[in-house]
């Protein structure tokens, strides 16, 4: 509820508003019944039609008044409820954006995907009812019984001694509600994540015929779901008819009870009329206070999740706890001893300790001068992604040293750090927009530098193949290019710019061999000032790097030039024997 709190803060005056006009609409509405009693008891009986006439009107006026306030209120507070949850999305998205690898990682992203929807569409629903029914319906409970105590203590006694039990069974059931409601959406999580995972990888699905092992798992997760969700809303669903049952036998009781009043003279037929309307305002204020705890206790529960991702601190939040550390030389890129483990850094916000995880790397050592080029060669799942993660502080290593131009990684801005870099990355994503957008990003970049990118990528024969006099305005997805096509245009982005550090990331795996070594020798020719990276399952696609690194199961096999490696390291020269004969067969 902080995070609710908090942003209704930002709009209190927008909010007060809006409380303002409800407040002044409800007690309209709560004069309704008082003016019919005046009409009724003395107003007729005085047999003036003037008097009735003027205070009928009096009542229409109200009754306009009453409609009037509540339709501008409930406006305002729709438009208040939207500008808050787009505020709140806003923040949320942000503050996505800048979680490190391993909070994205604790979070995951089917439950980031659900917070930013359902939960932020539960809060949303919950701003909107603090500014109606929130004020609604206790003025209609409370301000119901007040009026109706002015008018008769004993017959108004009815409804007060049954308001605390109804009040402490709304209460009761909803702080049951809260951590079930909790439970619900994280289900939800799961289930966004196997619709994710089936969207994505719909081909495999059908190529594999597995629509039925995937229709059962989905089933499950659903029914999983649906039992915590029925058991959370039938939870909530229980004051609803004891409220009904005490506020039907209060109504019982008050027409018995002031029947027998008015036969014997102690109270007007009128109040018992008013009494009936004030009663069933106090049921509309009974059931709306069931309706507000329902509402929130969802919202209390998909606010903590928001808050929970909102007040996570990011990387460079954490920097001044960590001492920089100082390179042993003075190469532009450079690892000094490195380890790593997935979930072993920073807080694990899934509540698993990576302190026990396998590592993914061990006593990473190298160095790379500026202009030089490093080629990264191993079995899939041997660390090569993970050396690229580090090196953009997507990740912070457990051991040793990262630097960048003679600086520690973790020292450096995080926008500052990687302006420095162009990344294509194994499972990078073509937007669905043009081609143009695609490569720059929105870093507005000139015509000439996405015409160089786009050749230097040997992309130019596919954008001139697109429908013509569109180019590079034509409109493109991910799902409609071959993955030659969509590896060309992220290597395209990545050059644009004229990075200072290129990093290649099995960028060329579904080009043939020719495209892929004219593409690396435009690069060499076009970008040499840059410091290239690049990951590779192809011998030849790093065999003339001026580095290679050869990884095994997260250590280094062995690091040197391609001749240097033939002779010292049998698994690179065996990866080269089996790639290249198989080439030559």
């Amino acid at each position: 509820m902080k995070l609710i709190l908090r942003y209704l803060k930002r709009y209190r005056k927008l909010v007060a508003l809006a409380i303002f006009i409800k407040l002044l609409g409800t007690l309209s509405e709560l004069s309704l019944p008082y003016i019919l009693e005046h009409i009724i008891d003395d107003v007729v009986p005085a047999g003036r039609l003037g008097h009735v006439l003027l205070w009928g009107a009096a009542m229409f006026a109200a009754a306009i008044l009453c409609r009037f306030l509540n339709v501008g209120a409930n406006r305002l507070a729709i438009d208040n409820a939207h500008k808050i949850s787009y505020e709140v999305r806003q923040s949320l998205f942000l503050k996505t954006s800048h979680l490190s690898g391993a909070q994205f990682d604790s979070f995951t992203l089917p439950s980031l995907i659900s917070r930013m929807t359902s939960d932020s569409y539960n809060v949303q629903g919950a701003f909107q009812r603090i500014q109606t029914l929130c004020v609604r319906a206790p003025i209609l409970l409370f301000g119901g019984i007040i009026v109706a105590l002015s008018m008769d203590v004993p017959l108004a006694m009815i409804l007060v001694i049954m308001m605390p039990l109804l009040l402490a069974v709304i209460i009761f059931v909803s702080a049951k509600g809260i951590p079930l409601y909790a439970r619900v959406q994280e289900k939800l999580d799961t289930i966004v994540r196997i619709m994710r995972e089936n969207i994505t990888g719909i081909r495999v699905v059908k190529a594999l015929s597995k629509e039925s092992y995937e229709k059962r798992r989905y089933a499950e997760a659903n029914r999983d779901m649906t039992r915590s969700d029925i058991r959370a809303s039938a939870i909530m669903a229980i004051p609803g008819p004891l409220m009904q049952l005490c506020l039907n036998t209060g109504l019982t009781m008050v027409v018995l009870f002031g029947a027998s009043r008015v036969n014997g003279g102690l109270m007007k037929p009128g109040v018992i009329l008013a009494f009936l309307t004030y009663f069933n305002m106090i049921s509309m204020g009974v059931m709306g206070m069931n309706r507000i705890f329902i509402t929130l206790s969802k919202a209390s529960a998909s606010a903590d999740r928001i808050d929970a991702v909102l007040q996570t601190p990011t990387d460079q939040d954490t920097l001044p706890e960590k001492e920089a550390l100082t390179p042993s030389g003075d190469e532009f890129i450079r690892f000094e001893h490195v380890d790593f483990s997935y979930g072993a850094t920073g807080e694990d916000l899934s509540g698993f300790h990576g302190e026990s995880r396998e590592k993914a790397l061990e006593d990473i050592s190298f160095a790379v001068k500026k202009g030089e080029s490093l080629g990264i060669i191993g079995p899939t799942g041997c660390g090569k992604t993970t050396i690229v993660n580090l090196l953009m502080h997507f990740y912070e290593a457990d051991r040793g040293g990262i630097f960048v131009d003679g600086k520690d990684v973790r020292t450096y801005e995080k926008d500052a750090l990687r302006r420095r870099f162009g990344a294509a990355f194994q499972n990078d994503m073509v937007f669905r927009d043009t081609l143009r957008e695609n490569i720059d990003f929105g870093r507005h970049l000139s015509e000439e530098q996405i015409r160089r990118a786009v050749e230097d990528a040997m992309a130019a024969e596919f954008v001139d193949s697109l429908e013509e006099g569109l180019q590079y305005e034509a409109s493109i997805k991910g799902a409609n290019l071959s993955g030659g096509q969509k590896q060309r245009i992220l290597v395209a982005r990545a050059l644009a710019a004229g990075p200072e550090i290129l990093i290649l990331d099995d960028s060329s795996s579904a080009l043939d061999y020719r495209t892929d070594a004219a593409m690396r020798r435009a690069i060499a020719e076009n970008h040499g000032d840059s410091t290239v990276i690049m990951i590779a399952q192809r011998v030849s696609s790093v065999m003339n790097m001026s580095h290679i690194l050869v990884l095994d199961n997260g250590r280094c096999v062995g690091y040197g030039t391609h001749d240097e490696l033939l002779k010292s390291c049998p698994a690179y020269h065996e990866t080269y024997e089996i790639q290249m004969g198989a080439i030559a067969g």
